[in-house]
């Protein structure tokens, strides 16, 4: 495991290649729309395996829905792509640690932001397609009790279950960046997202495709404002989750501090072990 100055000057040279890539902009934005398809997935087979049991007044949705909403995390690390809540923490580290401005950091995340959208309108377009959550579905008509749901939350609630949920995230990209092994990685990833789906906190990159699928569905538990306001409020509140409480933290805690009497190397200089994204993987997460 690696330490945590050693993290912090991984995920500096992470946020570094970051900001680099965009300098191909189709290449990004596809990178980041399949980041957005990926959450989607998650998103079609979490309503699709608890839907059955949300009809049952089963307790145990709650729990099924975190344990099948791994697999988002899971192909954004295993396959890659740019996804806009982790890059919140990741961006930060880089900024704060003077390895990139703020100005291009920020450029960045927004880049990500509008391609995990597009992706997920796109994804939404072919589910809406197939059929597989119509109106009388089991996971349909989930989705519609989702969106109602979002509906009768307060700015406040959204906000700060917008916080809690991209901590959680984050700190499964982070702990994933201090592991050697490819399997304790996916394991941390599986964790972290049965805690924030089971408690039931927000993600915008996921509420996407649930307001795209309502969206393009004209459902009427759902509208253009209540989109906008949705995005808008989970993602300041993943925002201050991911990039204070995370990588801000971390930023902090993993200063390289020198002892009196003892010589310590800058945390820049400490050499890391390759990771995916320095293998060719550009996310993380």
């Amino acid at each position: 495991m690696l330490t945590l100055p050693e993290t912090l000057a991984a995920q500096h040279q992470t946020a570094v290649k970051k900001v680099a890539s965009t300098a191909d902009p189709v290449s990004y934005l596809v990178q980041a729309m399949l980041a957005g398809s990926f959450i989607g997935i998650a998103v079609v087979l979490m309503v699709s395996a608890a839907g059955p049991l949300r009809d049952a007044g089963s307790p145990f949705q709650a729990l099924v829905q975190g344990l099948v909403f791994g697999v988002a995390l899971t192909l954004v690390v295993a396959a890659g792509g740019e996804l806009a809540t982790s890059n919140m923490m990741t961006l930060t580290q880089g900024a704060l640690g003077g390895r990139t401005t703020w100005l291009r950091s920020g450029g960045t995340l927004l880049f990500s932001f509008g391609g995990n959208m597009a992706g997920a309108f796109v994804f939404a377009g072919m589910i809406h397609l197939s059929g597989v959550v119509l109106p009388g579905t089991p996971g349909g008509d989930m989705i519609a009790s989702m969106l109602e749901h979002k509906a009768d939350e307060t700015i406040g609630q959204l906000f700060w279950r917008g916080v809690l949920c991209n901590m959680l995230v984050c700190l499964a990209i982070w702990a994933g960046a201090r592991l050697k092994s490819e399997g304790a990685k996916l394991a941390v990833v599986f964790w972290c997202l049965l805690a924030f789906i089971t408690s039931g906190f927000e993600h915008v990159v996921a509420n996407m495709t649930t307001f795209a699928i309502g969206l393009i569905g004209g459902l009427p538990e759902t509208s253009w404002a209540e989109f906008g306001r949705n995005m808008t409020v989970v993602g300041l509140g993943n925002t201050v989750g991911g990039a204070l409480f995370v990588g801000a933290a971390f930023a902090v805690a993993g200063r390289t501090r020198r002892t009196p009497g003892v010589g310590t190397a800058p945390a820049e200089a400490v050499t890391v072990p390759a990771t995916p994204v320095e293998a060719g993987v550009t996310e993380p997460v």
